[in-house]
């Protein structure tokens, strides 16, 4: 899901981010209203996401930016330019709830009864009320700023991913104990009737349930907003709910019909309408940004038994798309991208290409904050793109599947070679699908555009 702003002298503007990676923006100055564009994440999986998000640059440039376990260090550098620390040098009150997977500390090894830092205060939020990673790894704990909460002294937190410590029961060695099977992995040290990835003991008071996730990151969201109701404030709201193990709160249980991912899409809805009720009654609404995102494409079964596809009744989570997460087809990357200002957009649909990994350079430029040379160097300035003052975006870009990388420009969009597949080469204007792959047919633009992605990926071959 993303963020918070509230704007004064530049127009200083309520910015908040919100979704798996959404986001959900105030500002109080140059206003519209709804915007819906052809947006889309850098990747097909979360973290490489959200790092692109908070900084500006392509995840694939490095290794270690992919998929992280629960105890991973920080991947996101403390001396470079965020988001957050956009916001910040403009005089805005930062804060983080939800969903991070970004790392904490400087290495894998840490102590989780103490002081964990770095983490997102050091990147430039004021505030932070997060889970680690994600709700299907350990360790299952809030943390506040740099604490886990609720944990007691003589109760050591210890987690390993390498292999099983302690007595605790697990998926694969108890699965009479569980509550919601695993349909694949998901299988280590059970929380909450729930086996996750990963292994974990101690800590038990300071254990979440799954069924509270949602109603506390609501409350810490909007207590962060009641607090900094007369400031500008830039809120990264990055709700979990569609994220695996989905066990939405008691009452969103068995009010769909499509199982508990339908109940946790209802449960996430009301969730968006809390926080923009709230918005309402402190007059807020008119001059606060709030964007609406994901961190990658659909998926049904995500490593869980919960009747995701059983229960689909052919819904198409990616419409028409071809893919999903973890896939370098559209499906995987172009995701809902809904912006809000009613005090500066009008509502309309907007065919510009733009990229979350643009929030950075764009927000920087509104906000009159410099970039040095070399800082979020992948970000573009498409501000006017985001409001709906232009019909135009980015001409090129990258998208990163699960293990490759393919590159638009113009619409047209070339894929590089991946596992069995050969090249692939498709004219977005008239197969959207992606169907037809005209690679044969087209090989001077086949070229080109591979070409084009060697020169720009700058890694050589991957």
């Amino acid at each position: 899901m993303i963020d918070s702003f509230f704007i004064k002298k530049v127009v200083k503007v309520n910015l908040i981010l919100m979704g798996l990676l959404f986001t959900f923006f105030s500002l109080q100055a140059q206003q519209k209203p709804n915007v819906i564009i052809i947006g889309h994440t850098t990747s097909a999986t979360c973290t490489p996401s959200r790092y692109a998000l908070m900084t500006g640059e392509y995840p694939w440039r490095e290794k270690g930016r992919n998929i992280l376990p629960g105890d991973a260090a920080l991947v996101v550098s403390t001396k470079n330019i965020t988001l957050p620390k956009v916001f910040k040098t403009a005089g805005y009150q930062t804060g983080i709830v939800g969903k991070w997977h970004l790392g904490l500390g400087d290495k894998v090894t840490k102590d989780w009864n103490g002081d964990i830092s770095p983490g997102p205060n050091e990147i430039g939020f004021d505030y932070s009320f997060i889970f680690p990673a994600t709700a299907d790894r350990v360790p299952t704990v809030f943390m506040e700023n740099h604490k886990v909460i609720g944990l007691e002294k003589n109760d050591t937190i210890r987690v390993d991913y390498q292999k099983k410590i302690g007595n605790e029961p697990t998926g694969k060695e108890n699965p009479e104990l569980l509550k919601l099977n695993s349909s694949v992995g998901h299988n280590n040290t059970i929380v909450n009737g729930i086996g996750r990835i990963g292994f974990m003991e101690g800590g038990k008071k300071a254990r979440w349930t799954d069924e509270e996730l949602a109603p506390t990151f609501l409350f810490k969201a909007m207590n962060f907003i009641e607090e900094n109701q007369k400031k500008p404030f830039f809120l990264y709201y990055a709700l979990h709910d569609i994220h695996v193990p989905r066990m939405p709160a008691s009452m969103f249980k068995g009010k769909s019909s499509l199982g508990y991912r339908g109940d946790a899409i209802l449960e996430m809805d009301w969730a968006v309408g809390e926080l923009t009720k709230q918005l309402d009654r402190l007059g807020l609404t008119k001059n606060t940004i709030i964007i609406f995102s994901s961190d990658n494409g659909p998926v049904l079964d995500d490593g869980y038994a919960d009747e995701a596809v059983s229960k689909n009744e052919g819904h198409l989570p990616a419409g028409l798309l071809r893919g999903g997460k973890m896939q370098v087809y559209e499906g995987g990357t172009r995701v809902p991208f809904i912006i809000s200002w009613p005090a500066q957009i009008k509502p309309a649909v907007s065919m510009a290409m733009v990229n979350q990994v643009d929030f950075l350079a764009s927000f920087a430029s509104y906000l009159k904050v410099p970039i040095k040379n070399g800082e979020a160097a992948d970000s573009e300035n498409h501000f006017n793109a985001f409001v709906g003052k232009q019909q135009f975006g980015r001409s090129v870009m990258i998208e990163e599947g699960f293990n490759n990388l393919a590159i638009v420009k113009n619409n047209w969009k070339y894929i590089a070679p991946f596992g069995k597949q050969g090249e692939q080469l498709y004219d977005l204007n008239t197969d959207i699908v992606e169907k037809n792959n005209v690679a044969d047919k087209f090989p001077s633009k086949t070229k080109e555009l591979k070409d084009l992605l060697t020169q720009m990926d700058g890694r050589g071959k991957r």
